[in-house]
C-alpha cells in the first residue's frame, strides 16, 4: 500500500483544525496569559479549515487513503457546517467562560479536538473511520462538560455522560463487529454493493439494530435520550450550545452515511423502526418539555423532538427526506446556538437566570436580546417565514411523499404542542414584569454571534432554496 500525497491535500480542512488544536497546547505552555492570543488564533485556522472545506465542495466522487474517506460533496457541506458553528461557539464563549472563571486555553483546544472528531465522522466511508472520529467527538464533550470543574453539577453531567456514552459505544463496536462478521469488510461502499446478499443474513440485521442503537443515543431519541436533560442543564452553557447543534449535526451526518448511503438497498426493513422512534421522540420531547421550568432542561427535550422530527427524513428515505433532514440540522443548528447564546449573556453566577420566571421583563432591560431570543423560539416552533418552518416542511412532504401521512399528522400535532413552550418564553420576557440582573453587559463578540444566527435564520426562511439546493445529489 503506497502512500499518495495528493490525500493529505483531500484531507486539507481536517488538518488545518488538528494542526490548530495542537499548536493551541503548545502556545499554552509557551506563552504567559495565552488566552487572548489562542482565541484569535483558533479563530483564524477555524476560517482557513471553512475556506479549504468550500474549496472541496465541488470535488465530489472522490476518495482518499483506501476509500476510506470522502471528499468534497456530503464531507465539505457538513464541515463547513460544524466550523460556521463552531466559530460562533467561540464567540459566545469568550466573554462567558471568562465570567465563570474557567478561562483556560484548553477549553479552545477541547472544542477543535471534537471538531476534528465531526469532520472525520461526516467524510468516513469506514466503518472503523466512522468509530473513530465519533469517539474522538464524545471523549471531548465529557471532559468539556465537566470543565465548569468546582461545580457538583458539572462534574455530575460529565459522568452521567460518561458512563452512559460509553454504554452506547459497546452497542456501537458491536455493531460494527457483526457487520464485519457477516459482510467480511468494514468498508461501507463494499458493504452497499452486498446489501442485496445480506437481506437474508440475520447477524447482518442484528449489527445494523445496534449500529441504530448507537447512533440514536447520539441524536439523543427515544428511548436513549435519558442523558440529555441532566447533560445539557449540568454542563456550562456554551458547551451545551455547541453540543445540541454541531455534535447532533455530525451524529446526524454519521447516521445519513451508514443508513442512506450503505445500507439504502435494504432500507425498507428499517423505515417502520425510525417511524416508531421519530414519534417517541416527538411525543415524549415536547410533552416533558412543557413541564420544564429550567430553560436549559426545555431546550434539551425540545432537542430530544428535534430530533424525531429529523428521523422522520430517515422513515421516508427519499431524496427529498436526506435533503430535509440535511436542510434541518442547517437551521437547527442556528437557532439552537443563539437560543443558548442568550441564555449564556444572560446567565450569571451558580445557575442564576435559567428559570423561566428569571426571564420576567428582559424585553424591558435588553430588549436585543430578547428580540434575538423571540426570532429563536420562533423559528424553533416551526413558524414562517423563519428557518424552522421550511425544516419541518420538506421532512413532511417527504414523508407524504413515500407514503407516510399518518407520521406527517403527528410530526404537525407534535410542533403545534412545541408552540406551548416556545411562546411561553416569549410571553415572560415581554408580558410580565420582573427585575432581570446581567452581570456585565454582553459582549461585541457575542451580539455579533447571535445577529449572524437570528439573519441566517431569517435568510433560510425567505430563501430556503440557497441552502437546500447545495444538499441535493450529494448521495
Amino acid at each position: 500500500m503506497d502512500f499518495n500525497p495528493t490525500d493529505l491535500l483531500h484531507i486539507l480542512p481536517v488538518l488545518i483544525v488538528t494542526v490548530t488544536a495542537l499548536s493551541i497546547l503548545i502556545l499554552e505552555i509557551t506563552i504567559k496569559r495565552a488566552e487572548p492570543f489562542v482565541f484569535v488564533f483558533s479563530i483564524l485556522g477555524l476560517i482557513a479549515a471553512g475556506v479549504a472545506a468550500m474549496y472541496l465542495y465541488p470535488v465530489s466522487d472522490t476518495t482518499a487513503f483506501y476509500e476510506m474517506v470522502s471528499v468534497g460533496g456530503f464531507a465539505s457541506f457538513f464541515h463547513v457546517v460544524f466550523i460556521v458553528l463552531t466559530i460562533l461557539t467561540f464567540f459566545i464563549s469568550r466573554q462567558y467562560i471568562e465570567r465563570m472563571g474557567i478561562y483556560h486555553s484548553e477549553y479552545y483546544a477541547m472544542i477543535l479536538f471534537s471538531l476534528v472528531g465531526m469532520m472525520l465522522i461526516a467524510s468516513s466511508l469506514d466503518l472503523l473511520m466512522l468509530f473513530i472520529g465519533i469517539e474522538l467527538m464524545s471523549v471531548s464533550f465529557y471532559v468539556l462538560a465537566g470543565f465548569l470543574r468546582a461545580r457538583l453539577s458539572s462534574n455530575e453531567s460529565a459522568l452521567k455522560y460518561f458512563l452512559l456514552g460509553a454504554f452506547a459505544t459497546g452497542f456501537l463496536v458491536y455493531g460494527i463487529a457483526l457487520i464485519y462478521g457477516a459482510s467480511g469488510t468494514t468498508k461501507l461502499p463494499v458493504i452497499a454493493m452486498q446489501i442485496d446478499e445480506l437481506f437474508t443474513s440475520t447477524l447482518f440485521w442484528i449489527g445494523v439494530a445496534m449500529l441504530t442503537m448507537g447512533f440514536s443515543f447520539k441524536v439523543a431519541s427515544v428511548p436513549f435520550h435519558m442523558w440529555a436533560p441532566d447533560v445539557y442543564e449540568g454542563a456550562p452553557t456554551t458547551v451545551t450550545a455547541f453540543m445540541s447543534t454541531a455534535g447532533k449535526a455530525a451524529a446526524f451526518a454519521g447516521f445519513l452515511i451508514v443508513v442512506m448511503f450503505s445500507f439504502a438497498g435494504g432500507v425498507e426493513k428499517l423505515h417502520d423502526l425510525f417511524a416508531i422512534l421519530a414519534v417517541a421522540s416527538m411525543v415524549v420531547g415536547n410533552l416533558i418539555a412543557i413541564s420544564q421550568q429550567n430553560l436549559k432542561r426545555m431546550l434539551a427535550y425540545s432537542s430530544i423532538a428535534h430530533a424525531g422530527y429529523m428521523l422522520i427524513g430517515f422513515a421516508a428515505a427519499s431524496e427529498l427526506g436526506v435533503s430535509g433532514v440535511m436542510f434541518y440540522v442547517v437551521a437547527y443548528g442556528f437557532m439552537n446556538i443563539g437560543a443558548f447564546g442568550v441564555i449564556s449573556m444572560v446567565e450569571y453566577g451558580e445557575n442564576k437566570n435559567l428559570t423561566f420566571d428569571e426571564f420576567k421583563g428582559l424585553a424591558t432591560r435588553k430588549p436585543l436580546l430578547a428580540a434575538m431570543m423571540a426570532i429563536f423560539m420562533f423559528s424553533l416552533s416551526g413558524i414562517p417565514p423563519f428557518a424552522g418552518f421550511f425544516g419541518k416542511y420538506y421532512i413532511f412532504v417527504a414523508a407524504i411523499q413515500e407514503g407516510y401521512t399518518w407520521l406527517a399528522i403527528v410530526g404537525v400535532l407534535a410542533s403545534i404542542v412545541g408552540v406551548y413552550y416556545y411562546i411561553r418564553v416569549i410571553i415572560y420576557m415581554y408580558f410580565y414584569d420582573g427585575d432581570v440582573r446581567l452581570e456585565e453587559e454582553p459582549s461585541y463578540l457575542g451580539v455579533t454571534a447571535l445577529v449572524i444566527s437570528a439573519i441566517a435564520v431569517l435568510q433560510m426562511g425567505v430563501f430556503p432554496s440557497t441552502v437546500l439546493r447545495l444538499t441535493f445529489g450529494l448521495f
